[in-house]
């Protein structure tokens, strides 16, 4: 049977008495004196129903203020912040820790079960030291590799600021700057970051902000073993200039036997061949996304074999890391193919009569002081290749009325008129 703050007599030895909160670095704030208040059983716990001691405070300029939600017990069963129910070591929903550590929750929900639960385990945090988390949570494993993906390294101040001013969005509030609620349109209703519960939280069940960030992990990039057993090196990328094969050795020696090291200079890269494939998953597996060297972070991928080399082509739409790009609207199409060149067919680049002989006769003019012949009576530019060579043109006086020759010589062409009227003029 749980208690209520009405029943005074009930089970008093258990209600909480604590000196300070448990809390994590963000909801504490920036500030480093700050000033908080005590009230000795101030309200229930909203876990486990027990009157527990309740902190107040002010995290920092312009910021609401926070206040212990669950007593100090059903933080340390679960090892997270008394006010924001986050993992105190990863600042991670309690879903996404579980998950990450394959820890599944025990926790009873009924109050008879629960009030019995909780005195076992208070049972076991005082004969514990108090360094290490208790029950199911302390004999998982230290980290993962998820959580540490996702875990964040800098406390987010942003959660702290005010509530929206309910009054300013029907447009009623009054009190201006002075206002200590937020003026800013509120989110969509419909959005299921809005709708959060703080049992579900604790619990680890229907977390909107857990399910957010479990759908993030899904897509992180990951590295697939390749099915070729033989296949056991690996693609170091983006070295730059300063690191060096001894480096490389010094990082990769801790998971096997290391064959060859070749560093290629020009491609700012290097292929580490181990000896066994089980050292070269290892190692590809923890250094993934997390290697730097000389505060470089570099590349680690899975080395091809020669047969998958030589047939492995470049695919539309897919980036180097597997993963298939979307296509950018507004963009061109890919150019058609240029047709087919005839081999056979010449290149007629000046729109000739085929009819007419390949061999054009150019009259290069002549050196200064002397007069150049008249049209027809010059010697030809060039000469007949041999008895077998095509007939060279007759003179310009002597071709047919209407037999064009040249392109300038069509009377259809501009200003032909004009030239043709010049010429009778002279």
């Amino acid at each position: 049977m749980a208690t209520s703050l009405g029943a005074n007599t009930y089970n008093r030895q258990n209600w909480e008495d604590a000196d300070f909160p448990i809390l994590c670095q963000t909801c504490l704030g920036e500030n480093p004196y700050i000033r908080m208040t005590k009230e000795k059983y101030g309200k229930e716990c909203k876990i486990c129903a027990r009157p527990f001691t309740v902190f107040r405070w002010c995290p920092g300029t312009r910021m609401r203020f926070k206040k212990t939600e669950v007593c100090q017990t059903c933080s340390k069963m679960k090892n997270v912040c008394q006010t924001c129910l986050l993992d105190l070591e990863y600042g991670l929903p309690i879903q996404v820790r579980d998950t990450g550590l394959a820890v599944k929750d025990e926790v009873p929900k009924s109050d008879v079960n629960k009030e019995y639960y909780t005195q076992n385990m208070e049972r076991e945090i005082a004969n514990s030291d108090g360094t290490r988390p208790v029950g199911l949570l302390g004999k998982a494993p230290s980290s993962s590799d998820m959580l540490l993906k996702l875990a964040r390294t800098t406390p987010y101040y942003k959660r702290n600021r005010p509530h929206i001013c309910s009054f300013w969005v029907k447009g009623e509030c009054k009190r201006g700057e002075e206002c200590p609620y937020r003026h800013e349109k509120p989110t969509d209703p419909d959005d299921p970051l809005a709708d959060q519960n703080i049992k579900d939280r604790y619990y680890g069940i229907n977390d909107p902000v857990a399910d957010k960030l479990l759908k993030r992990a899904s897509t992180m990039p990951r590295l697939d073993v390749p099915e070729d057993k033989t296949i056991t090196t690996l693609y170091i990328g983006g070295l730059g200039d300063t690191v060096t094969d001894t480096e490389l050795k010094n990082h990769f020696y801790q998971f096997g036997e290391i064959r060859t090291i070749t560093i290629v200079q020009r491609q700012q890269c290097a292929f580490i061949q181990f000896a066994t494939r089980q050292a070269a998953e290892s190692a590809a597996e923890k250094s993934f996304n997390k290697l730097i060297i000389n505060g470089r972070r570099l590349t680690v991928k899975w080395g091809r074999s020669q047969a998958a080399r030589g047939k492995e082509s470049i695919k539309d739409g897919v980036s180097e890391m597997g993963t298939r790009l979307d296509p950018v609207p507004g963009l061109p199409g890919a150019l058609p193919p240029p047709p087919a060149l005839d081999e056979e067919a010449p290149a007629n680049y000046f729109n000739l009569d085929p009819s007419t002989s390949s061999i054009m006769n150019i009259a290069l003019p002549p050196p200064p002081g002397i007069n150049p012949p008249p049209p027809g009576f010059g010697p030809p530019m060039f000469h007949p290749m041999g008895h077998m060579g095509p007939p060279m043109p007759p003179p310009m006086g002597m071709r047919p009325p209407g037999h064009i020759h040249y392109p300038s010589q069509d009377p259809q062409r501009m200003g032909a008129h004009a030239a043709h009227g010049a010429r009778q003029g002279d």
